[in-house]
């Protein structure tokens, strides 16, 4: 039957047998590679990932650093920096556009010029801008992720009910009472799903600066030691990515839930 509910012990045992597949297929790929070639590192076995996880976690003899922690910082500070910005930005800015009219027809066609923009093409002009430091990564960040999760949180402030305004304003609600009280947690689970789908876009428009411009973090990272080939370190990267990744929209879920219970009643996409 077309979308039938699965229990959560059914959801989660097909999870883990699409994981458990995945490992396999990469194993059996290795396995095939190095028959090929023993000497491959392209597709690196067990023992040469234990090698490359060697190397990010311990500390370096020359400096003292450890990659993976030296990396996680430059990169994870420069994403909450650029996602805050961006955020704040957005949701203040959709909300106004949703609630006046004057601002929507104002701020409306440079937003939806601006979100077909790429970021990453733009990377000359945050230099001028903004420099080659932190703050040009959060700038990009930002440009990236505004325009589209404004016109996102603008749609879900324009889909409130207009019965809720009325009876809100029937009652003696101020505007702002009305804007705070009924729209903005009338559309919250709406924001904070957008938020989640901007995760993604931001950690790519993050490394592929860091490719380019960076001198620490992932991209930085990951684009030299692709250059030597060495994919027992890349791959190891890849994942921490993903798992990061994962853990965020992870907790923007369960963050949906505890403030939006009325929405929770079916998981979110």
């Amino acid at each position: 039957m077309i979308q039938l509910h699965l229990g959560k012990k059914t959801c989660a045992l097909l999870g883990a047998i699409s994981l458990v597949a995945m490992i396999a297929g990469y194993s059996l790929l290795s396995w095939h590679q190095h028959q090929i070639n023993a000497g491959d590192t392209t597709i690196p076995t067990g023992s040469q990932l234990v090698r490359g996880l060697t190397q990010m976690f311990v500390a370096s003899d020359r400096t003292g650093e450890r990659w993976v922690v030296l990396d996680g910082e430059a990169t994870a500070l420069r994403l909450v920096l650029g996602m805050t910005l961006g955020v704040s930005g957005a949701v203040a800015l959709g909300i106004l556009m949703g609630c006046f009219r004057a601002i929507e027809a104002f701020c409306a066609p440079p937003l939806t010029l601006l979100a077909k923009v790429p970021p990453t093409a733009a990377l000359a002009v945050f230099f001028v801008m903004a420099g080659t430091d932190t703050r040009m990564y959060a700038v990009m960040i930002a440009f990236g992720i505004l325009p589209t999760l404004a016109q996102a949180v603008y749609l879900a402030v324009r889909d409130v009910p207009e019965e809720l305004l009325h009876k809100a304003y029937t009652l003696g609600a101020s505007h702002l009472e009305v804007m705070y009280c009924i729209i903005t947690r009338h559309c919250l689970p709406k924001i904070l799903d957008a938020i989640r789908l901007q995760l993604g876009p931001a950690l790519v428009y993050l490394i592929a600066a860091e490719m380019v411009c960076g001198d620490v973090g992932f991209g930085y990272r990951i684009r030299l030691q692709s250059r030597l080939l060495n994919m027992n370190v890349v791959y190891p990267y890849l994942v921490i990515l993903a798992g990061f990744g994962f853990t965020a929209d992870y907790a923007l879920r369960r963050l949906r839930s505890a403030c939006c219970p009325w929405a929770s009643k079916e998981p979110a996409a």
